[in-house]
């Protein structure tokens, strides 16, 4: 007997919601905070998650977009060359008696598109995404809490730290360039924060922040892991906490959230690959 085998059908596009800029703060010569809001936020649903991410869609200049923008016909009647640039990034804060959202991003002069959007917004800006995602909340159990990450998890480590009891125990390394790029981050007196820094060299570059997290005196009892930035390094991380440390999977919340050489699209891409697999 012949079955006829049918297509998964197609991933439905979420739902993106259009904002804009309320204010902008420059936190460091390497990472500029957007406050965004307006009435559309009012369809939020933010997740119970530290690490709560968004999809953000940048429209392409010189490139004419019907308004009002819906993304899912876009993607029906333009070609794939000239739909909008998507990038990822992790919500800050979502405030919702205020109705506002706030997005901390890294810029690294006029590399990349996100970052430079940033660096020049104003307030009135349009910010366009879809989401949120997310799937971290520090253990309640846990004896101990470790984080280590670049600028680019520094968002989502400092709601985690905020987020943890008075009474939370623990570890942070957080690798930035220099000490003008340090924030002061609210967290319980029992967790020690520790700033390494790269002092000029490339953040893809060197093993400061894995040779800082294999440095650490390792604490009695359970811990719970938060550990996220480059691929690479964060390879090294999974071998030292599993391999060494002999954790085991559900105390590590562990993924690359870019990598060298990649932009966002060819790094989502080669997740999927060898190269792109972490766990």
């Amino acid at each position: 007997m012949n079955e006829t085998v049918s297509a998964p059908p197609a991933r439905k596009p979420r739902p993106h919601l259009s904002v804009v800029v309320l204010r902008t703060e420059q936190l460091g010569p390497h990472m500029v905070r957007i406050v965004a809001g307006g009435p559309e936020l009012a369809k939020f649903e933010p997740k119970d998650a530290t690490d709560m991410y968004i999809k953000i869609h940048f429209l392409q200049p010189g490139i004419e977009y019907a308004e009002p923008v819906d993304l899912a016909k876009l993607r029906e009647e333009l070609p794939r060359e000239h739909w909008p640039v998507t990038r990822t990034y992790t919500v800050r804060r979502f405030d919702a008696a205020a109705q506002e959202l706030t997005v901390d991003f890294v810029v690294h002069g006029d590399a990349g598109i996100a970052g430079p959007w940033a660096a020049s917004a104003v307030a009135g800006d349009r910010m366009i995404f879809s989401g949120p995602g997310g799937g971290y909340t520090p253990q309640a159990d846990a004896d101990w809490h470790l984080f280590a990450g670049d600028e680019s998890a520094l968002p989502a480590i400092a709601a985690a730290l905020e987020s943890l009891p008075a009474t939370a125990r623990g570890h942070a390394f957080i690798e930035v360039d220099t000490a003008a790029d340090i924030q002061a981050l609210a967290k319980p007196d029992g967790v020690e924060l520790s700033w390494v820094l790269r002092k000029g060299t490339a953040p893809d570059a060197g093993n400061n922040l894995v040779d800082a997290v294999a440095k650490l005196p390792w604490p009695q009892g359970q811990a719970c892991a938060f550990v996220h930035g480059e691929r690479e390094q964060m390879k090294a991380l999974r071998d030292l906490l599993f391999k060494q440390r002999g954790l085991d999977r559900a105390q590590v919340s562990l993924s690359g959230y870019w990598a060298r050489g990649r932009t966002e699209d060819s790094f989502q891409a080669e997740k999927r690959e060898p190269i792109g697999k972490i766990l």
